[in-house]
């Protein structure tokens, strides 16, 4: 007998895989949730969790990106390559300003003795953590040149196109950058079966989550669940649905009463045995079937129905 209750999804196990990788098991779930549920967790993830970026820099003596610096050994280009791989947190809802002010190796270029600007050299306010400290982000070959750059960082979802970001400059003077905000790396997903007692029409869901440290799986994967529930709950209106406990889980709110063993219930043996047949062995099992459900059971009439339902106003 398969029940038609759609069931509370129910988080299981955390797995902390490492620092910036967790796994979350949720089950059970009715039958197609697995896919339902983990494809649309893994989208948010992938494209609505706040981040930050650099969004526009400026180096002294450049006046565009394709400029040639003399004194570093990358090209204007590759600097906004790797500009565009360092990971940033910010606490800040506007943009904030940042620099670098470095001088070149003291060693002389002939000991090839090049000096390497890091994301670590970024100065700015307490606002901005640096997730990635070691992404390089130029050389200078050049022991007098002193590499002065600014940097805008902003906070944002998902990605900004290099044409509104050269729109939406803070600072005209400066290039502007394309940027992707999301702080998740990578999502996959598993659906498998699942069973809890004789319901073996259940999934189990596994989410895997990478994150560039700024944030943890944890808080990316609860902050995807909350925009999904935001979003759902716009578009519901008024309207409610009743669900019910993943199967197997207590709810915090679960009456005394559902637990009460069918025996105890006070109806006559032939419905009780009826419902004991059929696999129905406590009030929780009974009021998980709608009125059709029970009316397709062995053995049980619109006699029992209207005692069941008779016993059920007084019980609840």
């Amino acid at each position: 007998m398969t029940t038609k209750v759609i069931h509370e999804a129910n988080l299981v196990e955390v797995n902390q895989l490492n620092d910036n990788s967790a796994e979350f098991v949720i089950r059970p779930l009715f039958y197609g949730y697995g896919d339902t549920l983990g494809n649309s967790i893994r989208r948010v993830l992938l494209s609505s969790i706040k981040g930050a970026a650099i969004t526009a820099f400026s180096i002294e003596g450049a006046t565009h990106e394709y400029a040639s610096i003399p004194g570093i050994r990358e090209d204007l280009v590759d600097i906004m390559l790797n500009l565009k791989n360092v990971r940033l947190k910010s606490e800040s809802e506007g943009p904030v300003e940042a620099t670098i002010e470095i001088k070149g190796s003291d060693q002389g270029t002939d000991n090839n003795d090049e000096k390497c600007v890091k994301a670590s050299d970024i100065k700015a306010s307490s606002e901005i953590t640096v997730g990635n400290p070691n992404q390089i982000i130029c050389h200078i070959d050049d022991p007098q040149y002193t590499l002065k750059m600014n940097l805008i960082i902003e906070s944002g979802r998902g990605y900004l196109s290099i044409e509104r970001s050269s729109e939406d400059r803070v600072r005209p003077d400066m290039i502007a950058l394309d940027a992707v905000f999301s702080p998740v790396l990578r999502v996959r997903f598993k659906v498998e079966n699942t069973r809890v007692g004789q319901d073996t029409n259940l999934q189990q869901l596994t989410i895997t989550v990478g994150t560039d440290g700024t944030i943890t799986p944890q808080e990316a994967f609860e902050e995807a669940n909350a925009i999904l529930v935001n979003q759902y709950t716009a578009l519901a209106g008024g309207t409610t649905v009743e669900s019910a406990p993943a199967p197997g889980v207590e709810s915090e709110s679960s009456d005394a009463s559902l637990t009460l063993p069918i025996e105890e219930l006070g109806l006559s043996a032939r419905t009780a045995n009826a419902l004991i047949n059929n696999d129905i062995k406590t009030v929780r099992d009974l009021i998980s079937l709608s009125e059709v459900d029970l009316k397709d059971l062995k053995g049980f009439g619109s006699k029992a129905l209207d005692e069941v339902k008779e016993k059920l106003t007084e019980l609840l």
